[in-house]
Protein backbone atom coordinates (compact mmCIF):
# COMPACT_ATOMS: atom_id res chain seq x y z
CA UNK A 1 0.00 0.00 0.00
CA UNK A 2 0.99 3.65 -0.32
CA UNK A 3 0.38 6.51 2.11
CA UNK A 4 0.14 10.24 1.44
CA UNK A 5 3.93 10.51 0.95
CA UNK A 6 3.86 7.71 -1.64
CA UNK A 7 6.10 5.53 0.56
CA UNK A 8 5.52 1.79 0.19
CA UNK A 9 3.75 0.48 3.28
CA UNK A 10 2.67 -3.08 4.01
CA UNK A 11 0.17 -4.97 6.11
CA UNK A 12 1.28 -8.38 7.29
CA UNK A 13 -1.49 -11.01 7.30
CA UNK A 14 -1.68 -14.77 7.87
CA UNK A 15 -4.15 -16.81 5.87
CA UNK A 16 -5.23 -19.24 8.65
CA UNK A 17 -7.07 -21.26 6.03
CA UNK A 18 -7.33 -24.25 8.41
CA UNK A 19 -8.14 -23.41 12.03
CA UNK A 20 -8.82 -26.97 13.21
CA UNK A 21 -5.33 -27.40 14.72
CA UNK A 22 -4.45 -23.82 15.64
CA UNK A 23 -4.50 -23.20 19.41
CA UNK A 24 -5.54 -19.83 20.89
CA UNK A 25 -1.96 -19.28 22.09
CA UNK A 26 -0.48 -19.81 18.62
CA UNK A 27 -3.17 -17.67 17.04
CA UNK A 28 -2.55 -14.76 19.44
CA UNK A 29 1.20 -14.97 18.84
CA UNK A 30 0.76 -14.90 15.05
CA UNK A 31 -1.74 -12.03 15.36
CA UNK A 32 0.82 -10.03 17.30
CA UNK A 33 3.54 -10.76 14.73
CA UNK A 34 1.25 -9.64 11.90
CA UNK A 35 0.59 -6.37 13.71
CA UNK A 36 4.22 -5.73 14.62
CA UNK A 37 5.63 -6.35 11.14
CA UNK A 38 2.98 -4.34 9.31
CA UNK A 39 4.21 -0.85 8.45
CA UNK A 40 0.87 0.89 7.90
CA UNK A 41 -0.70 3.26 10.44
CA UNK A 42 -2.21 1.65 13.54
CA UNK A 43 -5.85 2.32 12.55
CA UNK A 44 -5.30 0.88 9.08
CA UNK A 45 -3.67 -2.25 10.51
CA UNK A 46 -6.49 -2.59 13.05
CA UNK A 47 -9.19 -2.54 10.35
CA UNK A 48 -7.31 -5.01 8.14
CA UNK A 49 -6.69 -7.43 11.02
CA UNK A 50 -10.29 -7.04 12.22
CA UNK A 51 -11.52 -8.28 8.84
CA UNK A 52 -8.92 -11.06 8.92
CA UNK A 53 -10.01 -12.23 12.39
CA UNK A 54 -13.64 -12.30 11.21
CA UNK A 55 -12.66 -14.59 8.32
CA UNK A 56 -10.68 -16.77 10.74
CA UNK A 57 -13.67 -17.19 13.05
CA UNK A 58 -15.69 -18.30 10.03
CA UNK A 59 -13.13 -21.09 9.38
CA UNK A 60 -14.47 -23.21 12.27
CA UNK A 61 -11.83 -22.87 15.00
CA UNK A 62 -12.02 -25.56 17.69
CA UNK A 63 -14.09 -26.11 19.79
CA UNK A 64 -16.23 -23.31 18.28
CA UNK A 65 -15.87 -19.61 17.36
CA UNK A 66 -17.37 -18.19 20.59
CA UNK A 67 -15.39 -20.47 22.90
CA UNK A 68 -12.23 -19.86 20.85
CA UNK A 69 -12.66 -16.10 21.36
CA UNK A 70 -12.95 -16.47 25.16
CA UNK A 71 -9.88 -18.71 25.22
CA UNK A 72 -7.98 -16.05 23.25
CA UNK A 73 -9.09 -13.42 25.77
CA UNK A 74 -7.69 -15.56 28.58
CA UNK A 75 -4.34 -15.82 26.77
CA UNK A 76 -4.06 -12.17 25.66
CA UNK A 77 -2.71 -10.73 28.98
CA UNK A 78 0.42 -12.85 28.45
CA UNK A 79 1.40 -10.42 25.66
CA UNK A 80 1.65 -7.55 28.14
CA UNK A 81 -0.28 -4.33 28.72
CA UNK A 82 0.82 -2.85 25.37
CA UNK A 83 -1.25 -5.36 23.37
CA UNK A 84 -3.91 -6.68 25.77
CA UNK A 85 -6.57 -3.98 25.47
CA UNK A 86 -6.11 -3.26 21.76
CA UNK A 87 -6.18 -6.90 20.67
CA UNK A 88 -9.06 -7.56 23.07
CA UNK A 89 -11.17 -4.88 21.36
CA UNK A 90 -10.08 -6.19 17.95
CA UNK A 91 -11.11 -9.80 18.66
CA UNK A 92 -14.41 -8.86 20.34
CA UNK A 93 -15.40 -6.43 17.58
CA UNK A 94 -14.75 -9.16 14.99
CA UNK A 95 -16.75 -11.68 17.02
CA UNK A 96 -19.76 -9.36 17.26
CA UNK A 97 -19.89 -9.19 13.45
CA UNK A 98 -19.93 -12.98 13.17
CA UNK A 99 -23.23 -14.38 11.86
CA UNK A 100 -22.77 -17.97 13.14
CA UNK A 101 -21.74 -16.96 16.67
CA UNK A 102 -24.72 -18.89 18.13
CA UNK A 103 -23.11 -22.25 17.28
CA UNK A 104 -21.40 -22.63 20.67
CA UNK A 105 -22.56 -19.48 22.46
CA UNK A 106 -24.14 -21.25 25.44
CA UNK A 107 -20.91 -23.14 26.17
CA UNK A 108 -18.83 -20.00 25.66
CA UNK A 109 -21.15 -17.98 27.93
CA UNK A 110 -20.15 -20.04 30.95
CA UNK A 111 -16.44 -19.63 30.23
CA UNK A 112 -16.88 -15.89 29.53
CA UNK A 113 -18.69 -15.45 32.89
CA UNK A 114 -15.73 -17.14 34.56
CA UNK A 115 -13.38 -14.70 32.81
CA UNK A 116 -15.49 -11.74 33.97
CA UNK A 117 -15.42 -13.03 37.56
CA UNK A 118 -11.64 -13.45 37.34
CA UNK A 119 -11.27 -9.87 36.01
CA UNK A 120 -13.44 -8.43 38.81
CA UNK A 121 -11.57 -10.57 41.33
CA UNK A 122 -8.23 -9.25 40.07
CA UNK A 123 -6.85 -12.56 38.77
CA UNK A 124 -6.91 -11.45 35.11
CA UNK A 125 -6.00 -7.89 34.18
CA UNK A 126 -8.34 -6.09 31.77
CA UNK A 127 -9.76 -2.57 31.68
CA UNK A 128 -13.41 -1.98 32.59
CA UNK A 129 -14.47 -0.86 29.05
CA UNK A 130 -13.41 -4.25 27.68
CA UNK A 131 -15.13 -6.00 30.58
CA UNK A 132 -18.40 -4.31 29.61
CA UNK A 133 -17.94 -5.36 25.99
CA UNK A 134 -17.54 -8.97 27.17
CA UNK A 135 -20.77 -8.75 29.16
CA UNK A 136 -22.62 -7.47 26.10
CA UNK A 137 -21.01 -9.79 23.53
CA UNK A 138 -21.79 -12.97 25.52
CA UNK A 139 -24.97 -11.68 27.22
CA UNK A 140 -23.66 -12.53 30.69
CA UNK A 141 -26.32 -12.19 33.40
CA UNK A 142 -26.39 -12.56 37.18
CA UNK A 143 -27.15 -16.29 36.98
CA UNK A 144 -23.99 -16.80 34.89
CA UNK A 145 -21.96 -14.87 37.48
CA UNK A 146 -23.50 -17.02 40.23
CA UNK A 147 -22.24 -20.22 38.59
CA UNK A 148 -18.84 -18.68 37.91
CA UNK A 149 -18.44 -17.65 41.57
CA UNK A 150 -19.42 -21.14 42.68
CA UNK A 151 -16.58 -22.59 40.61
CA UNK A 152 -14.21 -19.79 41.62
CA UNK A 153 -14.87 -20.10 45.37
CA UNK A 154 -15.46 -23.87 45.18
CA UNK A 155 -18.69 -23.38 47.07
CA UNK A 156 -22.44 -23.48 46.52
CA UNK A 157 -22.89 -19.83 45.58
CA UNK A 158 -26.34 -18.25 45.33
CA UNK A 159 -27.77 -15.22 43.57
CA UNK A 160 -27.37 -13.02 46.65
CA UNK A 161 -23.68 -13.84 46.77
CA UNK A 162 -23.33 -13.04 43.05
CA UNK A 163 -25.21 -9.77 43.50
CA UNK A 164 -23.00 -8.78 46.45
CA UNK A 165 -19.92 -9.61 44.35
CA UNK A 166 -21.05 -7.31 41.50
CA UNK A 167 -22.29 -4.56 43.85
CA UNK A 168 -18.92 -4.46 45.62
CA UNK A 169 -17.24 -3.92 42.24
CA UNK A 170 -19.73 -1.17 41.36
CA UNK A 171 -19.08 0.52 44.72
CA UNK A 172 -15.37 0.63 43.91
CA UNK A 173 -16.19 2.25 40.57
CA UNK A 174 -18.38 4.87 42.27
CA UNK A 175 -15.63 5.62 44.79
CA UNK A 176 -13.23 6.21 41.88
CA UNK A 177 -15.92 8.45 40.26
CA UNK A 178 -16.30 6.16 37.24
CA UNK A 179 -20.01 6.96 37.21
CA UNK A 180 -20.88 6.14 33.60
CA UNK A 181 -19.32 2.68 33.91
CA UNK A 182 -21.03 2.06 37.25
CA UNK A 183 -24.41 3.04 35.80
CA UNK A 184 -23.86 0.81 32.76
CA UNK A 185 -23.20 -2.19 35.04
CA UNK A 186 -26.21 -1.42 37.27
CA UNK A 187 -28.39 -1.24 34.17
CA UNK A 188 -26.94 -4.46 32.72
CA UNK A 189 -27.46 -6.46 35.93
CA UNK A 190 -30.76 -4.73 36.89
CA UNK A 191 -29.40 -3.39 40.17
CA UNK A 192 -31.62 -0.59 41.51
CA UNK A 193 -29.30 0.66 44.22
CA UNK A 194 -28.31 3.23 45.55
CA UNK A 195 -30.87 6.01 46.05
CA UNK A 196 -31.47 9.64 45.14
CA UNK A 197 -28.29 10.78 46.89
CA UNK A 198 -26.32 9.00 44.17
CA UNK A 199 -28.19 10.97 41.51
CA UNK A 200 -27.49 14.27 43.25
CA UNK A 201 -23.83 13.39 43.71
CA UNK A 202 -23.41 12.77 39.98
CA UNK A 203 -25.20 15.97 39.04
CA UNK A 204 -23.22 18.06 41.53
CA UNK A 205 -20.06 16.77 39.87
CA UNK A 206 -21.46 17.65 36.41
CA UNK A 207 -21.76 13.99 35.41
CA UNK A 208 -25.02 14.78 33.66
CA UNK A 209 -25.00 12.03 31.01
CA UNK A 210 -24.46 9.32 33.62
CA UNK A 211 -27.09 10.87 35.88
CA UNK A 212 -29.70 11.00 33.11
CA UNK A 213 -28.91 7.44 32.02
CA UNK A 214 -29.34 6.16 35.56
CA UNK A 215 -32.52 8.18 36.15
CA UNK A 216 -34.01 6.79 32.93
CA UNK A 217 -33.19 3.26 34.10
CA UNK A 218 -34.68 3.85 37.57
CA UNK A 219 -37.97 5.22 36.24
CA UNK A 220 -40.25 8.24 36.40
CA UNK A 221 -39.69 9.14 40.06
CA UNK A 222 -35.94 9.46 39.57
CA UNK A 223 -36.41 11.31 36.27
CA UNK A 224 -38.57 13.85 38.09
CA UNK A 225 -35.86 14.19 40.74
CA UNK A 226 -33.29 14.83 38.00
CA UNK A 227 -35.48 17.50 36.39
CA UNK A 228 -36.01 19.21 39.74
CA UNK A 229 -32.26 19.16 40.41
CA UNK A 230 -31.63 20.80 37.03
CA UNK A 231 -34.18 23.48 37.89
CA UNK A 232 -32.54 24.06 41.29
CA UNK A 233 -29.17 24.37 39.54
CA UNK A 234 -30.76 26.84 37.08
CA UNK A 235 -29.85 24.58 34.15
CA UNK A 236 -33.12 25.17 32.34
CA UNK A 237 -31.98 23.92 28.93
CA UNK A 238 -31.03 20.54 30.37
CA UNK A 239 -34.28 20.41 32.33
CA UNK A 240 -36.24 21.22 29.17
CA UNK A 241 -34.55 18.46 27.16
CA UNK A 242 -35.14 15.87 29.88
CA UNK A 243 -38.77 16.92 30.30
CA UNK A 244 -39.41 16.71 26.57
CA UNK A 245 -37.56 13.41 26.05
CA UNK A 246 -39.59 11.67 28.77
CA UNK A 247 -43.04 13.28 28.31
CA UNK A 248 -42.97 15.06 31.66
CA UNK A 249 -44.63 18.27 30.45
CA UNK A 250 -47.68 17.74 32.67
CA UNK A 251 -45.52 17.14 35.75
CA UNK A 252 -43.43 20.27 35.20
CA UNK A 253 -45.77 22.55 33.28
CA UNK A 254 -44.45 25.76 34.88
CA UNK A 255 -40.79 24.81 34.51
CA UNK A 256 -41.40 23.60 30.95
CA UNK A 257 -42.96 26.94 30.07
CA UNK A 258 -40.03 28.79 31.66
CA UNK A 259 -37.64 26.70 29.57
CA UNK A 260 -39.58 27.50 26.41
CA UNK A 261 -39.51 31.21 27.23
CA UNK A 262 -35.78 31.05 27.90
CA UNK A 263 -35.23 29.41 24.50
CA UNK A 264 -37.33 32.09 22.78
CA UNK A 265 -35.36 34.82 24.51
CA UNK A 266 -32.05 33.37 23.29
CA UNK A 267 -33.37 33.27 19.73
CA UNK A 268 -34.69 36.83 19.97
CA UNK A 269 -31.34 38.07 21.26
CA UNK A 270 -29.72 36.55 18.18
CA UNK A 271 -32.27 38.25 15.94
CA UNK A 272 -33.84 34.94 14.87
CA UNK A 273 -37.43 36.10 15.23
CA UNK A 274 -38.90 33.81 12.57
CA UNK A 275 -37.25 30.78 14.20
CA UNK A 276 -38.59 31.90 17.58
CA UNK A 277 -42.08 32.27 16.12
CA UNK A 278 -41.88 28.77 14.64
CA UNK A 279 -40.79 27.37 18.02
CA UNK A 280 -43.96 28.67 19.67
CA UNK A 281 -46.01 26.20 17.58
CA UNK A 282 -48.93 28.61 17.79
CA UNK A 283 -49.09 28.56 21.60
CA UNK A 284 -50.83 31.81 22.55
CA UNK A 285 -48.97 32.26 25.84
CA UNK A 286 -45.60 31.87 24.13
CA UNK A 287 -46.63 34.15 21.27
CA UNK A 288 -47.58 36.85 23.76
CA UNK A 289 -44.18 36.46 25.43
CA UNK A 290 -42.54 36.82 22.02
CA UNK A 291 -44.48 40.05 21.49
CA UNK A 292 -43.15 41.37 24.80
CA UNK A 293 -39.61 40.50 23.70
CA UNK A 294 -40.16 42.39 20.45
CA UNK A 295 -41.44 45.37 22.41
CA UNK A 296 -38.37 45.31 24.66
CA UNK A 297 -36.16 45.26 21.57
CA UNK A 298 -38.02 48.22 20.07
CA UNK A 299 -39.04 46.01 17.16
CA UNK A 300 -42.47 47.61 16.73
CA UNK A 301 -43.15 46.20 13.27
CA UNK A 302 -42.67 42.65 14.61
CA UNK A 303 -45.14 43.49 17.39
CA UNK A 304 -47.69 44.61 14.79
CA UNK A 305 -46.97 41.62 12.57
CA UNK A 306 -47.45 39.04 15.35
CA UNK A 307 -50.56 40.73 16.73
CA UNK A 308 -52.18 40.83 13.30
CA UNK A 309 -51.20 37.28 12.31
CA UNK A 310 -52.39 35.63 15.54
CA UNK A 311 -55.14 38.11 16.51
CA UNK A 312 -53.43 39.07 19.74
CA UNK A 313 -55.13 41.94 21.56
CA UNK A 314 -53.94 44.28 24.27
CA UNK A 315 -50.66 45.20 22.61
CA UNK A 316 -51.56 47.48 19.71
CA UNK A 317 -52.76 50.38 21.84
CA UNK A 318 -49.91 50.32 24.33
CA UNK A 319 -48.53 53.81 24.67
CA UNK A 320 -45.39 54.60 22.80
CA UNK A 321 -43.64 55.56 26.04
CA UNK A 322 -44.10 52.10 27.48
CA UNK A 323 -42.15 50.49 24.66
CA UNK A 324 -38.43 50.44 25.35
CA UNK A 325 -36.58 52.46 22.71
CA UNK A 326 -34.04 50.67 20.54
CA UNK A 327 -30.61 50.65 22.19
CA UNK A 328 -28.83 51.08 18.90
CA UNK A 329 -29.47 53.18 15.79
CA UNK A 330 -29.51 51.10 12.61
CA UNK A 331 -28.74 52.08 9.05
CA UNK A 332 -31.62 52.27 6.62
CA UNK A 333 -31.00 51.83 2.91
CA UNK A 334 -33.33 54.76 2.08
CA UNK A 335 -30.91 57.07 3.90
CA UNK A 336 -28.15 56.09 1.48
CA UNK A 337 -29.59 55.17 -1.92
CA UNK A 338 -30.29 58.22 -4.09
CA UNK A 339 -32.25 56.48 -6.84
CA UNK A 340 -34.09 53.16 -6.97
CA UNK A 341 -34.42 49.78 -5.33
CA UNK A 342 -35.51 47.53 -8.20
CA UNK A 343 -37.19 44.14 -7.76
CA UNK A 344 -36.07 41.74 -10.54
CA UNK A 345 -38.36 38.78 -11.20
CA UNK A 346 -38.98 38.77 -14.98
CA UNK A 347 -36.78 38.58 -18.07
CA UNK A 348 -37.15 42.17 -19.29
CA UNK A 349 -36.24 43.67 -15.93
CA UNK A 350 -33.38 41.17 -15.57
CA UNK A 351 -31.87 42.07 -18.95
CA UNK A 352 -32.14 45.78 -18.21
CA UNK A 353 -30.61 45.31 -14.76
CA UNK A 354 -27.72 43.30 -16.21
CA UNK A 355 -26.87 46.04 -18.71
CA UNK A 356 -26.92 48.70 -15.99
CA UNK A 357 -24.78 46.59 -13.64
CA UNK A 358 -22.24 45.92 -16.42
CA UNK A 359 -21.71 49.67 -16.72
CA UNK A 360 -20.42 49.79 -13.13
CA UNK A 361 -16.81 49.41 -12.07
CA UNK A 362 -17.62 48.33 -8.51
CA UNK A 363 -20.70 46.55 -7.15
CA UNK A 364 -21.78 45.10 -3.82
CA UNK A 365 -23.09 41.51 -3.75
CA UNK A 366 -24.95 39.58 -1.06
CA UNK A 367 -27.36 36.66 -0.82
CA UNK A 368 -30.22 35.81 1.53
CA UNK A 369 -32.07 32.58 2.26
CA UNK A 370 -34.69 31.44 4.71
CA UNK A 371 -33.11 30.26 7.98
CA UNK A 372 -33.52 26.61 8.93
CA UNK A 373 -35.82 25.78 11.80
CA UNK A 374 -34.84 22.13 12.23
CA UNK A 375 -31.36 21.17 13.39
CA UNK A 376 -29.52 18.97 10.90
CA UNK A 377 -31.98 19.58 8.07
CA UNK A 378 -30.90 20.47 4.54
CA UNK A 379 -30.22 24.21 4.08
CA UNK A 380 -32.86 26.18 2.20
CA UNK A 381 -32.12 27.46 -1.30
CA UNK A 382 -30.71 30.93 -1.76
CA UNK A 383 -33.81 33.06 -2.22
CA UNK A 384 -32.49 36.40 -3.48
CA UNK A 385 -29.25 37.86 -4.77
CA UNK A 386 -28.74 41.55 -4.06
CA UNK A 387 -26.49 43.57 -6.35
CA UNK A 388 -25.90 47.27 -5.72
CA UNK A 389 -24.26 49.82 -8.00
CA UNK A 390 -23.43 53.38 -6.94
CA UNK A 391 -27.00 54.69 -7.16
CA UNK A 392 -29.25 51.63 -7.54
CA UNK A 393 -29.88 48.40 -5.67
CA UNK A 394 -31.22 45.36 -7.59
CA UNK A 395 -32.95 42.49 -5.79
CA UNK A 396 -32.86 39.41 -8.05
CA UNK A 397 -35.51 36.79 -7.23
CA UNK A 398 -33.49 33.60 -7.77
CA UNK A 399 -36.29 31.30 -6.65
CA UNK A 400 -38.65 32.62 -9.33
CA UNK A 401 -36.22 33.17 -12.21
CA UNK A 402 -34.38 29.85 -11.77
CA UNK A 403 -37.67 28.10 -12.51
CA UNK A 404 -39.22 30.47 -15.07
CA UNK A 405 -36.11 31.49 -17.05
CA UNK A 406 -33.09 29.41 -15.92
CA UNK A 407 -31.06 29.87 -19.14
CA UNK A 408 -31.50 33.65 -19.29
CA UNK A 409 -30.74 33.96 -15.57
CA UNK A 410 -27.59 31.86 -15.95
CA UNK A 411 -26.34 33.93 -18.90
CA UNK A 412 -27.05 37.28 -17.22
CA UNK A 413 -25.32 36.34 -13.99
CA UNK A 414 -22.35 34.95 -15.94
CA UNK A 415 -21.95 38.35 -17.60
CA UNK A 416 -21.71 39.92 -14.15
CA UNK A 417 -19.96 37.34 -11.97
CA UNK A 418 -17.42 36.20 -14.60
CA UNK A 419 -16.53 39.72 -15.71
CA UNK A 420 -12.89 40.71 -15.00
CA UNK A 421 -13.77 44.41 -15.32
CA UNK A 422 -16.28 44.59 -12.45
CA UNK A 423 -15.00 44.48 -8.86
CA UNK A 424 -17.45 42.50 -6.71
CA UNK A 425 -17.51 43.39 -2.99
CA UNK A 426 -18.97 41.05 -0.38
CA UNK A 427 -18.72 40.13 3.28
CA UNK A 428 -17.87 36.55 4.29
CA UNK A 429 -18.17 35.63 0.63
CA UNK A 430 -17.20 31.98 1.04
CA UNK A 431 -20.44 31.27 2.85
CA UNK A 432 -22.59 32.85 0.10
CA UNK A 433 -20.66 31.21 -2.74
CA UNK A 434 -20.92 27.77 -1.15
CA UNK A 435 -24.65 28.21 -0.60
CA UNK A 436 -25.16 29.36 -4.20
CA UNK A 437 -23.32 26.38 -5.69
CA UNK A 438 -25.31 23.95 -3.52
CA UNK A 439 -28.63 25.64 -4.28
CA UNK A 440 -28.19 25.84 -8.07
CA UNK A 441 -25.78 23.05 -9.01
CA UNK A 442 -26.61 23.10 -12.74
CA UNK A 443 -25.99 26.82 -13.26
CA UNK A 444 -22.61 27.69 -14.80
CA UNK A 445 -22.62 31.21 -13.38
CA UNK A 446 -21.88 29.88 -9.89
CA UNK A 447 -18.99 27.62 -10.94
CA UNK A 448 -16.33 30.32 -10.72
CA UNK A 449 -15.97 34.06 -10.16
CA UNK A 450 -13.72 36.93 -11.27
CA UNK A 451 -12.61 40.01 -9.34
CA UNK A 452 -13.98 39.26 -5.87
CA UNK A 453 -12.99 41.22 -2.77
CA UNK A 454 -14.08 40.06 0.68
CA UNK A 455 -14.46 43.09 2.97
CA UNK A 456 -14.09 40.77 5.97
CA UNK A 457 -10.50 40.02 4.96
CA UNK A 458 -9.71 43.69 4.39
CA UNK A 459 -10.91 45.18 7.68
CA UNK A 460 -10.80 42.11 9.97
CA UNK A 461 -13.15 43.75 12.46
CA UNK A 462 -12.64 41.84 15.77
CA UNK A 463 -16.01 42.70 17.31
CA UNK A 464 -19.51 42.72 15.88
CA UNK A 465 -18.66 41.62 12.33
CA UNK A 466 -20.02 43.82 9.53
CA UNK A 467 -22.47 45.55 11.87
CA UNK A 468 -19.61 46.50 14.17
CA UNK A 469 -17.60 47.77 11.20
CA UNK A 470 -20.58 49.79 9.95
CA UNK A 471 -21.11 51.32 13.37
CA UNK A 472 -17.43 52.28 13.63
CA UNK A 473 -17.26 53.92 10.18
CA UNK A 474 -20.82 55.14 9.55
CA UNK A 475 -22.00 55.61 13.13
CA UNK A 476 -24.84 53.08 12.88
CA UNK A 477 -24.95 49.29 12.75
CA UNK A 478 -26.95 46.81 10.68
CA UNK A 479 -30.11 45.31 12.08
CA UNK A 480 -29.64 41.53 12.28
CA UNK A 481 -33.20 41.19 13.53
CA UNK A 482 -34.59 42.03 10.09
CA UNK A 483 -31.91 40.06 8.26
CA UNK A 484 -32.75 36.78 10.05
CA UNK A 485 -36.19 36.59 8.50
CA UNK A 486 -38.19 34.66 5.92
CA UNK A 487 -36.63 35.65 2.58
CA UNK A 488 -38.91 33.28 0.65
CA UNK A 489 -42.04 35.32 1.32
CA UNK A 490 -43.28 37.47 -1.57
CA UNK A 491 -43.35 40.37 -1.58
CA UNK A 492 -40.52 41.16 0.82
CA UNK A 493 -41.53 43.36 3.71
CA UNK A 494 -40.48 47.00 3.79
CA UNK A 495 -38.25 46.20 6.75
CA UNK A 496 -36.41 43.49 4.83
CA UNK A 497 -35.79 45.87 1.93
CA UNK A 498 -34.49 48.50 4.35
CA UNK A 499 -31.76 46.16 5.54
CA UNK A 500 -30.25 44.98 2.27
CA UNK A 501 -26.50 44.60 2.59
CA UNK A 502 -24.69 45.25 -0.74
CA UNK A 503 -25.17 49.02 -0.78
CA UNK A 504 -23.64 49.29 2.68
CA UNK A 505 -20.55 47.50 1.31
CA UNK A 506 -20.10 50.20 -1.33
CA UNK A 507 -20.39 52.96 1.27
CA UNK A 508 -17.76 51.29 3.43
Amino acid sequence: MEDEKNENRTISLHTFSDMSRVSPTVFIYLLKESYVYGTQKATTKFRALQQQVLQILQNSPRPGPATFVVQCLYVLPLLGELYTEGFGHLILSSFRRLHNAQVDLSEAQSLAAQLVADIIGGDVIYGVPLLIKMLEAFDIRMTNIQKAISRREESDGNLEMAKAFIEAFISRLIQSESYTTAVTLMEHFSIHQPGQSFLEKMMQQNQFSAAEKWATFMGKAMLCAAVQKYIDMKLLRKAYKLIKANDLEQDFSEAYHMCKESALKRLAEKGCWDVAEFKTHGNKQLLEYLVYLAMEAGYTEKVDELCERYTLTGFVNIEESKVAPPKTRYLNIHELVAEDIIWVDDVDVLLNATSRIEASKVIGVDCEWKPNYIKGSKPNKVSIMQIASEKTAFIIDLLTLSVAEPVVLDNCLKRILHSPSILKLGYNLQCDLKQLSHSYEKMECFKHYEMLLDIQNVFKEPKGGLSGLSEKILGAGLNKTRRNSNWEQRPLSQNQVCNLLPYFLLIL
